[in-house]
């Protein structure tokens, strides 16, 4: 059965319904104390509390285990929490990071702030650097990576980097949420973790606040029991009902997302008024392991474009962080970091300001032409 096939058919739940229920309650409770104690022990797999354990985040976790092609999973109430709770369980005080530039800029900001604030030093590399890596590598817990990356959608060579890592006892983790795990499977390349802001494109609608990691079981369990438990970003029931939705769409939309920005990328390449186009389709690296190209590129406009003529110009495109849901939305870098704290600038991502990042929607793709067409005419 094909994977587009497991993801829009489960098996048939309580009383032939379509679609699982949503298990909205805080705690189970038992039958008696022998099975109590069983579960205590680790012996059944009888939900206890849904801060650790819900059927329906389950059943989300056990999706994303298959489409990864993992061990184990763990869900979470956002992307960050997703991203700290697998960066704390891999790396302590004292502790090393080797950390590829432009990733999330709020991962960068937990890495400068609250890790550094722990003693956990944190050293950001050139991600396209292979020789670099390999010889930063020697003395780090940890290689984090993010490919494609933020901003500029720089693709890295994970599958050679993994294998670097794996021969210097370096545990990997790489945040795949602009392939989504149907356009890249980095632990099929020898990652141990991948994150996932599921809030993007596995909800799909943006209507859901999510993280996920997905990797070998003894690395999810370790940061199951002495991580999560701890820090609390549990993922309710509803939310995760709302991700098995999106789930099963998520081939047909990750298609239409990949059409309509490889049209309107190529089509922006060849206007005098962009100065550069970021998307991996693009950059051609020699190197892939990426199955296809989501929604999200950047463009680098000319010093004569206004840019804030430009966004206010728009009217299909809404102006708005995060992205991968149905809407297209436009970013400007130099109005982002506008509220980013001491630890992110513009200048620690070595962008140009002239950057807008555009996510495609599900919008027809000749209306977000002709909206990005006359934005242009309108900023000169």
């Amino acid at each position: 059965m094909s994977e587009v096939t497991r993801l829009v058919h489960d098996r048939p739940y309580s009383k032939g319904a379509v679609s699982p229920p949503i298990y909205q309650t805080s705690l189970f409770t038992f039958d008696n104390y022998a099975a109590l104690l069983e579960r205590f022990r680790g012996d059944s797999d009888h939900a206890i509390y849904s801060r650790v354990d819900n059927p329906t985040v389950k059943i989300l976790i056990d999706k994303m285990v298959e489409l990864e092609c993992g061990e184990a999973a763990a869900a979470f109430a956002s992307g960050m929490s997703a991203i700290s709770s697998a960066i704390l369980s891999v790396v302590q005080s004292g502790d090393r990071i080797l950390c590829v530039n432009h990733i999330y800029p709020d991962a960068y900001q937990f890495l400068r702030g609250v890790c550094a604030g722990l003693g956990i030093v944190t050293e950001f590399v050139d991600g396209t650097d292979i020789d670099a890596i390999e010889a930063r590598l020697t003395g780090a817990q940890l290689l984090y990576l993010e490919s494609p990356s933020t901003w500029v959608m720089q693709e890295q060579n994970i599958a050679a980097m993994a294998k670097m890592a794996r021969a210097q006892g370096v545990i990997s983790i790489v945040d795949n949420t602009w392939a989504s795990p149907l356009f890249q499977k980095p632990l099929t390349c020898g990652i141990d973790m991948v994150v996932h802001s599921a809030s993007k494109y596995i909800s799909g609608h943006s209507d859901a606040v999510a993280g996920l990691v997905v990797g070998k079981k003894e690395l999810i369990e370790n940061m199951k029991h002495n991580v999560c438990a701890y820090l609390g970003g549990k993922l309710s029931a509803q939310e995760a009902a709302l991700l098995i939705r999106g789930l099963r769409t998520l081939p047909l939309r990750m298609q239409r997302h990949q059409d309509s920005a490889l049209l309107l990328a190529n089509r922006l390449a060849d206007r005098a008024d962009v100065e550069n186009v970021y998307h991996p389709a693009l950059e051609k690296p020699g190197f892939s392991q990426l199955s296809g190209y989501g929604g999200l590129f950047s463009i680098e406009v000319i010093d004569s474009v206004n840019i804030e003529k430009f966004c206010d110009s728009l009217s299909v495109f809404r102006l708005g962080v995060s992205w991968g849901g149905y809407e297209s939305l436009a970013l400007p870098v130099a109005a982002s970091m506008q509220q980013t704290t001491q630890y992110c600038s513009a200048i620690d991502f070595e962008v140009s300001p002239r950057l807008i990042r555009l996510f495609i929607g599900l919008e027809d793709p000749e209306d977000l032409w002709h909206d990005l067409d006359h934005a242009f005419q309108n900023s000169q």
